[in-house]
């Protein structure tokens, strides 16, 4: 038993470096070559801008399902069109330049790179036992490399994500560790999680910003719906949705992100953005979400895609509907979402309550 505990843990310990150590490096180049972009580019269009991104249901009073998320994402300053940047990689210029929409003049370009773990378990984490009428346990580490294109009023997100699921994920780690730390009681049942496979997702989101008011300063509000997709092993779906915001010095982005398809949306857009601004650098302000998606596959409820593994019936419409605040002071906009999930899979009790804490930072 303690050689195969042995060999676990030295599993994940190589599992993990598999994955910190190519994305550092990633993130590094990038950030390498991308600090000289700003050179020639406008106070709207200089800034890189960091994000951390945090979910649990803790906020809901709740252990269970949906239990924690984390993304660090980092967006570049504005590029020149894709396919003429001589800092990207030549090989990716093909792909780059066959994706719609990518080039259009008048706009802004920028590229995100991120880096995130999703973990989900059934109700009861007390089990050692397999729980059959509730969710699997389940883990998701992964990357994605996105592309905005942009001005004040419209927004396009393309996103290419690749992970693993299963235990190479090191979710059964974190959780454990995390429970450690908070003194809580220890998820017995992770012997029972999905199995490892690699997850490649590929995904586009379109924002706008409509019936804005109060643009440059003041009190004002305004209304951002989206629409988009995503196909992959991991997750296939289709998404609409909307944020109405109302505040003091509303940032010129669009909305709030939560660790979801379009993350890194509250970059500014422009510099009438106080975040940008000499003056009247503070803003404050209410929003509310809500999006629905047509479910065609979740692997966290669906089970693995090549092996046999516990899994429930999914459900195939979805909604969050989210409500919160956000400051903004200086180069920091943060944000509070309290979010409310329906059903996901037949069986389910209940919906889900969960927390999204959003930190933005420029710099």
């Amino acid at each position: 038993m303690e050689i195969s505990q042995n060999r676990r843990t030295s599993g994940n310990r190589l599992a993990l470096t598999r994955i910190i150590l190519p994305s550092f490096f990633i993130l590094s180049s990038i950030l390498l070559f991308s600090s000289f972009s700003a050179a020639q580019t406008d106070q709207s269009e200089k800034y890189h801008t960091f994000f951390i991104y945090f979910e649990n249901d803790i906020f809901g009073g709740t252990d269970r399902h949906y239990t924690n998320a984390f993304r660090l994402t980092w967006l570049s300053p504005d590029l020149t069109e894709y396919d003429e940047d001589t800092r990207l990689p030549r090989w990716g210029l093909p792909l780059i330049r066959n994706l719609p929409l990518i080039n259009r003049p008048g706009y802004q370009r920028n590229i995100g790179l991120s880096i995130g773990q999703n973990i989900y378990t059934p109700e009861d984490i007390s089990k050692r036992g397999l729980i059959k009428d509730d969710r699997p346990y389940a883990g998701w580490s992964y990357f994605s490399l996105t592309f905005h294109v942009k001005n004040t009023a419209r927004l396009d997100v393309f996103e290419v994500t690749a992970g693993i699921v299963g235990p190479s994920s090191l979710a059964e780690d974190t959780q454990r560790i995390v429970h450690r730390w908070v003194q809580t009681d220890d998820p017995k049942g992770w012997d029972h999680q999905l199995r490892n496979e690699p997850g490649l997702m590929i995904g586009w989101q379109r924002n706008w910003r409509l019936f804005r008011t109060g643009e440059e300063s003041g009190w004002g509000f305004d209304f951002i719906p989206h629409v988009g997709g995503v196909l992959g092993n991991v997750a296939t779906f289709a998404n609409i949705g909307g944020e109405i915001r109302v505040g003091y010095n509303l940032p010129c982005d669009f909305g709030t992100s939560f660790i979801r398809l379009g993350s890194g949306i509250e970059a500014p857009a422009n510099s009438s953005d106080p975040r940008l601004r000499r003056r009247e650098n503070f803003g404050f302000h209410l929003f509310a979400d809500v999006e629905g998606r047509a479910v065609a596959r979740n692997i966290f409820l669906d089970g693995n895609t090549w092996r046999d593994s516990h899994r429930v019936d999914r459900k195939r419409l979805v909604a969050d509907m989210a409500a919160g605040f956000a400051v903004v002071y200086k180069r920091l906009k943060l944000s509070y979402a309290h979010v409310y999930r329906t059903k996901e899979f037949d069986g389910q009790k209940r919906g889900q309550a969960f927390g999204s804490l959003t930190l933005a930072i420029n710099f």
